[in-house]
Order: C-alpha cells, then structure tokens, then sequence
C-alpha cells in the first residue's frame, strides 16, 4: 500500500507561466498511490485553465473514492472568502483533496480559521483589492477500508505562520483522539523536522526533505501515524515535474 501527500502548487512548474494539465496528470500516474492527499488544489481557477484539478488526479489515479473540499471561494492572492460547508460549485474555489482506491467509508471535514489579522488592500485597476493574511485551513478525513483494516485518514495544509500551525495541528489531533482504528495525518503541515511527531505523539512514516523541490532543504510535508498498519518497506521523496514541493511517500509492507 503506497500512501503519498503532495502539495501541487495549483499544478504550475517551476519556471513555466502555463499551467499543463497533461504534466499533473502524468505526475499522479508517476507516484501511483493508494492513498493521496493533496494540497494546493485549484477548481475553476483562471490560472490553472479553469480546471477541476482534483477530477484530473482522480482520473489519473483511477481511484475508487474521492473528495474536495474548498477552503475559499475566490482566489488566493486576490479576493476571498472563507468557504463554508456549502461550498460553491461554480467559480474559483482553492483547498485540498483526499483520494482511494479502497472503499470509504465515511467523510469528515475540520474547518480551522488562518493564524493572525486579515487586511484588505485596495487597488486600483482590474484587481481592485487583495486580502493580505492567512486563508482558512481545513482537515478533510476520511475512514477508509484499506487492505490491513479500517483506517482514519487526515489530509490537512497548515498555516505558514509560526506559532498558527501549531495551534491548528494540536486542534486537529484533538479532533482525531477518539476512536481505536490506526490514524493517519497526510500534508504540508509548515512545520520542519521531527516537530510534527513530538506535538501529536504520532510516529513519522518517512523522513526525507521536501522543499524547495529543486534543493530541498525542510521537510514541510509529513506523513504520520498513530497506532499500527504495516511496517514501512520503503520511503522517498520525489522532485516532480510540478509543483515547488516534492512528493513524500510511504510503501508499506503487503500481507
């Protein structure tokens, strides 16, 4: 069983203005997960060709179950609203996704405000105003029938703010604490090194740096577990032909 988190950066290259949905697609096929999370997922996004990127991995993946779940409506860097549960389903929304290729049996979403004040900026021009702060963040879980048992899985993006992240990653531990099933917390949770093991108690299932892709120099995206699946047969983290942050992942052992 791979399991695989990923922040795609909205699917863009480092060094390329266009957004190629094909080399996302490929790069999804490439990791061949069982279970992945991504973050930095863009649905009808004008940078991103108006795409619903989380359909196009789903594709890719050939996953039995997925989900989307927007943390804003509108764009990041530019306008915003925090998106509720009824999320729109027309016009740019920007937040995470789970996927799988075993049966779901369940889905879950934690909606946790941004670290610190938001201000509103204007400006003149098409723009007309950005909002400059934290996005709201979320955790979308997810109990789902692996191969070794029933498993609760979090894919979560964590504020970049010191000091936020860290309030956001002990709620949602909080939130996961009840239940006997093994435990997964999957993503980029911007927190480095071993920081994300010693606030959850969890146990970390690779350690590898995974950003700047180019010349990683942090582990940023983690994938941790509490209780017991399979033991880790291999782990890496994998530079891409998207996104800024490499690809963390996890194989564990089959029966």
């Amino acid at each position: 069983m791979r399991l695989v988190t990923f922040n795609i950066w909205n699917g863009r290259s480092p060094g390329v203005a266009r957004v190629d949905l094909n080399r996302l697609a490929h790069a999804i096929r490439t990791l061949a997960p069982d279970i992945l999370a991504l973050q930095e997922v863009d649905q009808h996004q004008p940078r991103s060709l108006e795409a619903d990127l989380a359909g196009i991995a789903a594709e890719a993946m050939e996953c039995v179950d997925h989900r989307y779940v927007a943390a804003l409506a509108g764009t990041p860097g530019g306008l915003w609203a925090a998106a509720g549960d009824e999320a729109p389903t027309t016009g740019p929304t920007f937040g995470n996704a789970l996927f799988s290729r075993y049966p779901v049996r369940s889905w879950e979403v934690l909606r946790m405000p941004g670290a610190g004040p938001l201000l509103t900026i204007p400006f003149p021009g098409p723009r007309h105003a950005v909002i400059i702060g934290d996005e709201p963040r979320l955790a979308l879980i997810a109990d789902i029938e692996t191969p070794h048992g029933v498993a609760r899985v979090a894919s979560t993006h964590l504020s970049f703010l010191p000091g936020g992240n860290l309030v956001q990653l002990r709620q949602l531990t909080r939130h996961l604490a009840d239940g006997a099933a093994p435990t997964l917390i999957m993503g980029d949770l911007n927190l480095p090194a071993s920081i994300p093991a010693v606030v959850t108690g969890y146990r970390p299932l690779a350690r590898h740096r995974t950003y700047p892709a180019v010349h990683p120099l942090v582990q940023l995206d983690h994938l941790l577990l509490k209780g017991e699946l399979r033991p880790v047969r291999h782990t890496a983290a994998l530079r891409l032909a998207v996104s800024d942050h490499r690809a963390l992942l996890a194989d564990l052992v089959d029966d």
